[in-house]
């Protein structure tokens, strides 16, 4: 089966009710941006070296489906009844893990840049798109209502991409020095068998 369907040739696209709408309507411009956030917080979590940040970003990717399908019709009921929906215990989960790892990482006391690892520098990318998709959200919620729960989990989204980047640099460090105290042992120990 084609993954094609040609109903979109003239610029339109329909929405998860059904209806049809202009491509570049601020509504698909809104979902787009939140599909755009969740690709690369897919990438992020592929290049996570913590185990426990990797099930976090797993779990966030899976509510970023709910929250962009709810943008993505014109009647939400419709949608709330046939799928799961963003709830302030997700926003609650998400102030968790920032409030844990606020305590558990080091004190940061100038500005940092974005990102000293590899996974780091993606959730650095994660935290401006999302940025940009409450951007287009604000923008959106001028003419269209939505709930408060949904503009609260966008609110935190970026703060939490922010810690989880703090957090896998401060693993690569650790790593680091791991290795590097990995590999002057085994230097000593060649030194002290051939001497």
């Amino acid at each position: 089966m084609a993954i094609y369907t040609k109903g979109g040739d003239k610029g339109e696209t329909s929405l998860y009710d059904g209806k049809r709408v202009s491509k570049d309507s601020l509504r698909v411009e809104t979902y787009g941006t939140f599909d755009e956030l969740n690709a690369n917080i897919s990438l992020a979590d592929k290049l996570c070296l913590s185990k426990r940040n990797k099930k976090i970003l797993q779990r966030v990717e899976y509510r970023m489906f709910y929250l962009q399908g709810e943008i993505a019709t014109q009647d939400p009921e419709k949608f709330r009844s046939q799928s799961n929906i963003i709830t302030d215990n997700d926003v609650h989960f998400l102030e968790s893990i920032i409030d844990d790892y606020t305590t558990q990482l080091p004190k940061i006391k100038s500005f940092i840049l974005p990102g000293s690892s590899v996974a780091g520098a993606q959730l650095h990318v994660c935290r401006t798109v999302c940025r940009r998709a409450e951007r287009r959200l604000v923008s959106f919620m001028e003419k269209n209502s939505i709930r408060p729960e949904l503009e609260r989990y966008t609110n935190r989204l970026s703060d939490f991409m922010y810690i989880m980047a703090r957090s896998e640099d401060h693993e690569d460090m650790l790593n680091q020095v791991a290795n590097e105290t990995v590999c002057r042992y085994k230097k000593i120990t060649e030194q002290s068998n051939h001497g």
